[in-house]
């Protein structure tokens, strides 16, 4: 799947951790499955969390960053971190900041890489509510359902 990406792409692609690989891996894998996988919904499902790369948080730590997003809810935990000053600011919390932000830096990576319109679309709104979507509904309910979070 990955020879579908573009030189650019493929960078990204590189950057990803071996379970975001295999994640999006298996999301690309659905959305073939399911809708028969055009070049740009195969590339949206394999980077759609590329911004994750730009964290510098593990697995362990991306786990107690969503935990706590999910009970202090996402904006708490971006208003914390984002609280201080770059320079008070401490290391965790830019990169939990980062993390949380994911969808809009993967999608800031991906426009600068050139991507297709969808595939950067996507990657800034998977978290996103249907209604909120630019994608059309149908590309944007098989990407999610393939995404499965």
């Amino acid at each position: 799947m990955a020879g579908l990406l573009s030189p650019a792409e493929r960078d990204l692609w590189r950057r990803m951790s071996g379970p975001d690989r295999r994640h999006a891996v298996a999301v690309a894998r659905r959305v073939v499955a399911m809708e028969g996988g055009s070049r740009a919904m195969v590339v949206a499902a394999l980077l759609h969390d590329v911004g994750k790369v730009e964290s510098g948080l593990g697995t362990l730590a991306r786990v107690g960053a969503t935990l706590a997003a999910a009970g202090l809810g996402k904006g708490r935990l971006l208003a914390w971190a984002n609280d201080a000053n770059e320079e008070a600011r401490s290391g965790v919390a830019v990169r939990v900041a980062r993390y949380l932000a994911h969808d809009r830096i993967g999608a800031e990576l991906l426009a600068a890489a050139g991507s297709d319109p969808l595939v950067v679309a996507w990657a800034a709104q998977h978290h996103l509510p249907a209604d909120r979507w630019e994608v059309p509904a149908a590309l944007g309910s098989c990407l999610k359902a393939a995404d499965g979070d």
